[in-house]
């Protein structure tokens, strides 16, 4: 559902074109210096504002409206709001009887007998990762005071990974009213051995659990990911160099049998073109009952994939806190 974690549990709630979109966060131990300013930061790293994203412009102004006194987390739930500020709603008036292809629109009218707000993408909306990017700056701060750093970026755009090259496919996307995906690498550093719950709630199944719920994520993998089907044995096995895992190479991205090795957590994620595009479209109509040429309005960014990097870090440090929470309460057993 719009739930996730054991202990750490993170609760996102609103639609792109509501009053406001927001997080809450359980399980945040008390004592932890925190304002609104901590989140910032990462908040802007999201925002729109780069060519190729949309011109949609939002403050984005974190509003901490529980868990949280005489600037220390309480050890209640913490509650994160943010306005909605510059919506154009009409633009999507067209969608209830047009479903965009490639978006949620005909799936969620569907599913929800027709009452899911269609606007902006409603619910399915890129705009409900705000809460993501701030419950995960909280997790990177918590993590920080553990030695563990995550960081993440864009490694090609269009299949290109030439980073001068992207500025002009960009501009070839917009000219010609269509969209590009890309590919973005994430590493967590200082990572202990041990993090992890096999079988179901291993590293990747829990990890990539919180990837693929990231609107336009399309595929994930960790260390060499597929291109370990064409290696050997021999090639792809890190050999271990010490009593604390380390070892020669990384081609399994810090994880062995669902378990982190101690090695720096590595992996990578697909993000789709933007549904979204500004070129005439056949998809079906719902009042025609035929295929027929839609033409969407509206304010989309022509690659999503530049925003993505701090949603990512996001999420692989709301799952690490997660683990070491637990991690912690076994050890007080």
């Amino acid at each position: 559902m719009n739930t996730t974690g054991t202990l750490f549990r993170v609760s996102i709630f609103g639609e792109s074109h509501g009053e406001k979109v927001g997080v809450v966060i359980d399980g945040v131990p008390a004592g932890i210096m925190l304002s609104e300013d901590d989140l910032n930061a990462d908040l802007d790293r999201r925002r729109a504002g780069a060519k190729g994203t949309t011109p949609r412009k939002e403050s984005d102004a974190p509003h901490i409206v529980s868990g949280v006194f005489d600037g220390h987390t309480t050890g209640a739930p913490l509650t994160i709001l943010f306005d909605n500020e510059n919506t154009l709603s009409g633009d999507y008036s067209n969608l209830i009887k047009h479903p965009r292809p490639g978006h949620s629109d005909f799936v969620a009218r569907v599913k929800y007998d027709g009452f899911n707000d269609y606007r902006g993408g409603g619910h399915f909306s890129g705009r409900i990762t705000l809460g993501m990017v701030a419950a995960g700056a909280l997790a990177k701060k918590i993590l920080a005071s553990k030695g563990i750093k995550i960081s993440a970026e864009v490694t090609s755009i269009g299949g290109d990974t030439e980073k001068r090259h992207w500025s002009v496919i960009i501009e070839q996307a917009l000219t010609s009213c269509d969209s590009v995906g890309g590919i973005v690498e994430c590493r967590a550093e200082g990572v202990p051995v041990g993090l992890g719950e096999p079988f179901f709630d291993s590293v990747e199944a829990r990890l990539s659990h919180l990837l693929f719920s990231i609107p336009a994520v399309r595929g994930v993998e960790f260390g060499d990911g597929f291109a370990s089907a064409a290696q050997k044995g021999s090639e792809h096995n890190d050999r271990i160099k010490d009593g604390e895992g380390h070892t020669f190479t990384n081609h399994a991205g810090g994880v062995n049998g669902g378990i982190t090795n101690g090695n720096d957590i590595v992996f990578r994620i697909a993000v789709k073109p933007t549904s979204s595009i500004a070129t005439t479209q056949m998809t079906y109509d719902f009042d025609t009952n035929k295929v027929e040429p839609l033409m969407i309005k509206g304010r989309h960014d022509a690659c999503i994939a530049l925003r993505v990097p701090v949603i990512a870090e996001a999420a692989a440090a709301i799952t690490l806190v997660d683990f070491m929470l637990m991690r912690e309460g076994y050890r007080k057993r």
